[in-house]
């Protein structure tokens, strides 16, 4: 037994918000595209209600235009898009590990998410990690202990980004290299070099993203 909590997942809203997100960010769902609450709910398999509110999250993000009759359009998305969604998203999660040091959290299940991760890394086992990449990140949002900050990073949460030239195991290595060092900052309450880390590790989420158009 390894002593792991039930790993925290978004709520249904979010992680439909998320999954339109990485889709229109990347144009598998290109702009002009008409999404219908019906359609939306029975591809994803969930009820209308949560996808509603993924559509209002993604309107106010300004990837959708919400439209009558319970449809809304896709904005065209430019590289600027992109760079100011991860600009905001370093933004604030970098501040949320200050707060984490500043908080003198308890690692323990930080610690127990980075083993496991490890674990699942050398199986092979790509896509659990996605899911403990997420839980991680939670992990930190929660323990900066600011409600306000912890929402908005959920509504901005959009998964890994790995690039199209870029293989998955090299991605997903360098992603908990990235989450030791920042983890170890927190650990020896270095504000400044957690919070540098963080924004780099964002930086090259967005760099990784932006492959996709090279």
């Amino acid at each position: 037994m390894l002593g792991l909590k039930p790993i925290k997942t978004l709520p249904i809203r979010e992680k439909i918000a998320a999954t339109l997100r990485e889709a229109i960010l990347s144009r598998k769902i290109p702009a002009g595209e008409v999404l219908t609450l019906e359609s939306t709910a029975q591809e994803l398999g969930v009820s209308i209600t949560p996808v509603r509110e993924a559509f209002q999250i993604l309107a106010r993000d300004g990837l959708l235009e919400l439209k009558q009759n319970k449809r809304a359009v896709v904005v065209g998305v430019t590289e600027k898009t992109i760079q100011e969604h991860f600009q905001i998203r370093a933004a604030l999660e970098s501040e949320a590990c200050v707060l984490c040091c500043k908080n003198k959290i308890d690692l323990k299940r930080i610690d127990q998410i980075l083993k496991v991760s490890r674990e699942v890394i050398e199986d092979g086992d790509y896509e659990s990690y996605v899911s403990l990449n997420q839980t991680l990140h939670m992990e930190l949002w929660l323990a900066a202990g600011n409600d306000k900050l912890q929402n908005m990073l959920s509504e901005l949460w959009n998964g890994l980004s790995r690039g199209m030239k870029m293989h998955e195991e090299e991605y997903v290595r360098k992603s908990l290299k990235d989450h030791e060092e920042i983890v170890e900052s927190i650990r020896s309450g270095n504000e400044v070099e957690c919070y540098l880390k963080m924004h780099a590790h964002i930086e090259e989420s967005c760099k990784n993203f932006l492959l996709q158009y090279t």
